[in-house]
């Protein structure tokens, strides 16, 4: 016998996806303490960071996110299952969402690692609760781009903090640091997708690759250069489907 989700709980995840949307437009239209998410980015100059249309990728995301939040009034029953195995998971997800924000626009940079950290375990759960199970549909789609994107944004946020406390060019500098960054995120990006078959995963870290290879290509060249064979090594493998336990997307 399936669980159902009671309705609580769904306008509860309305509403957190609700507040989401609103904060981070109002953070930037206000803006928050006086800056804008991308004037912080824009200062801190962190070699990770892609050019700014990269991160058109949030509309996609919340659009997709409204979906997987309307779906629940209309689920079937096994897909109501789902809903119900991820509980209020979504919900503190949310809540960290918030919390990084707020942290970012008052340059509290070693918390935002904590929030970021919280939303990307959150997600992480999210994700294995869907992926695990072969009735879930499309519901893994919207969250499998935000996990993605998480993971972009974490890595990122590693070098907020570097950056904010003057640590760039430590032993080696910042651009081999950065390059060794990307590899290592290809690295682990190609066995996630070994191991999950999850294509779209993967493509937020093409699009966020090619996003590098673009901000940094008549500046940097190590790091434009290793950012766009990441990307054309983790494209050109999305054609061959790996054997996975998992149900591929």
């Amino acid at each position: 016998m399936f669980s159902i989700p009671s309705m609580k709980l769904k306008l509860l995840n309305a509403f957190a996806l609700a507040v989401i949307i609103a904060v981070n437009g109002l953070a930037n239209a206000l803006p928050l303490n006086g800056q804008t998410t991308g004037s912080i980015s824009d200062r801190l100059n962190v070699l990770f960071t892609p050019a700014g249309y990269v991160f058109s990728i949030w509309g996609v995301i919340y659009l997709l996110m409204i979906l997987w939040v309307l779906r629940a009034f209309f689920a079937k029953p096994t897909e109501e299952h789902i809903y119900a195995g991820i509980g209020y998971t979504f919900i503190l997800s949310c809540i960290f969402n918030v919390l990084w924000l707020f942290l970012f626009h008052y340059e509290i940079f070693y918390g935002t690692m904590a929030a970021i950290l919280g939303l990307w375990l959150s997600l992480g759960v999210i994700y294995m609760k869907i992926k695990t199970n072969p009735r879930r549909g499309l519901l893994l789609v919207p969250i499998s781009v935000y996990f993605g994107w998480v993971t972009v944004a974490s890595i990122t946020n590693i070098g907020v903090v570097l950056t904010s406390n003057g640590v760039r060019g430590w032993i080696i500098d910042g651009s081999w640091w950065t390059a060794l960054a990307i590899a290592a995120a290809s690295a682990a990006v190609i066995l996630f997708y070994k191991k999950t078959g999850d294509v779209l995963y993967t493509l937020v870290f093409v699009w966020a690759f090619t996003g590098i290879f673009t901000q940094r290509w008549q500046e940097v060249n190590l790091v434009a250069w290793t950012a766009a064979a990441a990307a054309l090594i983790l494209f050109v493998q999305l054609f061959f489907r790996p054997k996975s336990k998992f149900t591929h997307l």
